[in-house]
């Protein structure tokens, strides 16, 4: 990673349209809060952006269904995804949402300065009309056979099942998903943003600025979507729920939510900095400032290939983003996570099954994240992590150390004596961690960084049950042995916060220390005499019944279907 004292960093916008999943939480927002919160120990100037993104067709469509206003909609799932974030521990400095005033000012400013410049054209086109709903049908209100996987029930702008990006015209036997009638064509107007202009500019900023430096899956999308050849695309739709189009004339036509909510970026920021009281500016236009982007695997092409043309044509100084990551699926129990089946793990329902173990779904997510490829999350797999790695592993060693030094000392960090080679050879190699550590997360592989930490915590086990402080009978190889365990304890303490922030602060209340900048951390943590708090057990174990209940729940959604 080049090295930078000024970051931003975006998490994608979370469609509030539906709770948040498993599946959100380890493409995107785990990482990305591993990431900022590692930045923030190295005392670097990095905000943290994200929001709801509130428009489009789903989410009128959802309105439609369930009787109710868009508005309605997306309050009630706003407030449900922002508690879901805040439960898991997850830092934003800003967590706005594009139904506000300030989003459709920056996003309105954004098309009129576009339209003034004449960077976007207006064209005349004919797009499907249902006869009977009387109204033209945006992407989402048409369906039809995937022309590639020949799946049914394929979107006007996307197939589900093997994720080919569509427009309408591409569906066989296409039909309106409000009447279920076939649609005609009628005339209607619409902006377009002409991609194609921006050919040569994306093909070098992408194919040899970022040939080496990026992940491979993005890296290759956009290639891909490259080396077929822009072409203009809309930015405008007709529908009533959405950021208006900025010309008087014209109703009932609304911004493309792929035009405006990466805007939404930018709005966010600007929020933050009107209530921070500081300049948005540096963060958005210094060329020494990172952009970093946290994604899903289907926005790929928004981010690398849209977004960027769009702050290219503006032409207001804006920077580009320096990484775009984007992580493959997870699946649940073997099946490929889907929301409108219902197949999945809601954020906040495990929030209600287990209280208090929010980190246990960190640690394991994190463990399992689809950085190269898909992973699989089963709930037998969460008990046996927990149950074997977190509980026995990294609680056993930190309750174990810490209760023998409250029967053996008092509480009390105990002076060392002579160390042995082991003791010798255990400090020096704890010395290494937090480098180790910060340079996987630097190198965004967070899979490795949390493998490292998990050493850790293995070292430590390993090294107080093959010394056996409690058979000892001198004094003080007793409390040379206690001495080093605790330094062990005390780095975890210090390394555990980017993965288990809330592990990571009961830790640190128990060793009555506060929290160091990375650099700060070495081998000494805990000096003789520090007087230590009450030792308490970090995790508790997972149950053989509350696994049987998830498992029953899914069984459950399976004969539904």
């Amino acid at each position: 990673m080049k090295k930078s004292n000024k970051y931003t960093v975006t998490a994608a916008l979370p469609y509030a349209n539906g709770p948040i999943h498993i599946g959100h939480l380890a493409g995107v927002y785990f990482p990305a809060d591993v990431f900022v919160r590692y930045l923030r120990r190295k005392n670097k100037d990095v905000i943290f952006i994200c929001g709801s993104d509130e428009h489009g067709v789903p989410i009128a469509m959802q309105a439609k269904r369930e009787k109710k206003t868009p508005q309605e909609i997306v309050n009630k799932y706003h407030h449900m995804i922002q508690d879901c974030f805040t439960n898991f521990g997850i830092q934003f400095d800003n967590y706005s949402r594009t139904s506000t005033e300030i989003h459709y000012e920056i996003s309105t400013s954004f098309f009129k300065k576009l339209h003034e410049k004449e960077k976007i054209f207006e064209k005349e086109s004919e797009q499907y009309y249902d006869e009977e709903a009387k109204q033209f049908l945006a992407d989402r209100y048409i369906s039809g056979q995937c022309p590639h996987c020949k799946k049914e029930e394929a979107y006007g702008d996307q197939c589900e099942n093997c994720g080919s990006s569509l427009i309408p015209e591409d569906l066989i036997h296409p039909k309106s998903t409000i009447s279920g009638s076939f649609p005609v064509f009628k005339k209607t107007k619409h902006w377009y943003f002409p991609l194609n202009e921006y050919q040569k500019f994306l093909e070098k900023w992408i194919l040899i600025n970022h040939q080496t430096d990026w992940k491979v899956n993005v890296y290759g999308q956009a290639k891909s979507w490259l080396d077929q050849g822009l072409k203009p695309r809309a930015i405008t739709r007709d529908l009533n729920w959405g950021v208006p189009v900025p010309i008087l004339q014209e109703k009932g036509k609304v911004l493309y939510v792929w035009f405006e909510a990466p805007i939404g970026y930018i709005s966010s920021t600007i929020e933050w900095s009107k209530r921070k009281k500081i300049d948005w500016k540096p963060y958005w236009k210094d060329k020494k400032t990172k952009l970093i982007q946290f994604i899903g695997k289907d926005n790929i092409v928004f981010h690398c290939i849209i977004f960027p043309v769009i702050l290219k044509a503006y032409d207001g100084g804006y920077i580009l983003p320096d990484k775009i990551l984007a992580n493959e699926f997870l699946h649940l129990e073997n099946k490929k996570i889907s929301t409108s089946k219902n197949w999945a793990v809601w954020g906040h329902e495990y929030l209600e099954d287990f209280p208090n173990q929010q980190d246990t779904l960190r640690y394991i997510l994190i463990a399992n994240m689809p950085e190269k490829k898909d992973n699989n999350f089963n709930w037998k797999d969460f008990q046996r992590k927990n149950n074997t790695e977190l509980v026995a592993i990294l609680g056993n060693f930190v309750n174990r150390s810490l209760t023998l030094v409250k029967k053996y000392n008092n509480g009390i960090v105990p002076n060392p004596g002579i160390l042995s080679i082991e003791d010798k050879k255990i400090l020096k190699k704890i010395k290494n961690y937090p480098e180790s550590i910060g340079d996987f997360i630097e190198s965004y592989k967070f899979r490795e960084a949390l493998a490292c930490f998990m050493n850790l915590a293995k070292l430590g086990n390993k090294y107080l049950t093959e010394e056996e402080p409690w058979k000892k009978e001198e004094k003080k190889r007793v409390e040379t042995i206690l001495y080093v365990s605790l330094q062990i304890v005390g780095m975890l303490a210090q390394l555990a916060e980017p993965f288990l922030p809330h592990t990571a602060k009961k830790l640190l209340d128990m060793l009555r220390l506060k929290t160091f900048f990375w650099n700060q951390i070495k081998e000494k943590i805990l000096c003789p005499g520090h007087l230590l708090g009450n030792p308490t057990f970090l995790f508790e174990k997972v149950t053989n019944e509350s696994i049987e209940k998830q498992l029953k729940k899914l069984e459950k959604i399976r004969n539904t279907r």
